[in-house]
């Protein structure tokens, strides 16, 4: 009798599950005893995976705990890929959905975090533009328009994201006071970096990368937040290589 694909997914995944009927080694025997040994190799290398995907949120529930859900999200969200460095993006979202964390609602953007430090670690590469790029005329920044390293992410949260991840990675580093945080990754060299971004920094990024000009974005983005400082957020960006091409349009004599 022969084992369907489905049968051998399901039962691989699920420690609790029979071993599949039928099933059988090289020498024709059953292969109960190898098959067991396969399917928790499956599971450690899987539950290792999520370790280093999510460090923070292992830190935050502790080890055993991690395990547990690591175990969870097994079943419910299998690996479609066989590139483990896109194995967790349904992560965030699973843990909006366990009702058992909801007192801890900050650990999705958590996740979305680090998340993202995973893809910007990945992206392609992009060479950046000069410090000096913008050493233009004022006029001429504002009319600026930016292009992006793919690379670059950002992140917006109703919860102190940026000051739970320092917290847990940094010794030393202040306790997270209880305000929303916008969060820009640049990846200057090899490994990525998140920044804090000022009140308004993300809507700012926001319009540059739908086509706005520096100018028209800080303007739009100035009507929402008055406060919000353009020089502060563009630094980040030049210093972090997070900008790949400016484009002034010249205006006609």
């Amino acid at each position: 009798m022969s084992v369907s694909q489905t049968t051998f997914h399901e039962a691989l995944l699920d420690p609790s599950a029979a071993i599949p009927d039928g099933l059988l080694d090289a020498k024709a025997q059953p292969a109960g005893r190898r098959f067991s040994v396969y399917r928790n190799n499956v599971a450690v290398s899987l539950t290792e995976a999520m370790h280093q995907a999510f460090p923070v949120i292992t830190k935050l529930l502790g080890t055993k705990n991690m395990d547990g859900l690591a175990g969870i999200f097994l079943r419910k969200h299998p690996p479609l890929s066989p590139l483990m460095m896109f194995y967790g993006e349904e992560f965030p979202e699973f843990l909006a959905g366990m009702e058992q964390l909801s007192h801890l609602g900050y650990l999705p953007d958590i996740a979305r975090l680090e998340l993202a430090l995973r893809r910007s670690y990945h992206a392609a590469d992009s060479q950046p533009v000069s410090e000096n790029a913008l050493a233009v005329s004022p006029e001429d920044v504002m009319r600026a328009q930016l292009g992006f390293a793919p690379a670059m992410q950002v992140l917006r949260s109703d919860w102190p994201i940026y000051s739970i991840w320092r917290f847990n990675t940094e010794e030393d580093a202040p306790k997270p006071e209880p305000d929303g945080q916008d969060v820009l990754i640049t990846r200057p060299d090899y490994d990525p970096h998140p920044h804090l971004l000022p009140l308004g920094g993300a809507d700012w990024i926001a319009r540059l990368q739908s086509g706005q000009t520096i100018g028209d974005a800080y303007e739009n983005t100035a009507a929402d937040f008055p406060e919000f400082d353009l020089g502060a957020t563009l630094a980040l960006l030049l210093q972090g290589g997070a900008i790949s091409s400016v484009t002034i349009e010249r205006l006609a004599p």
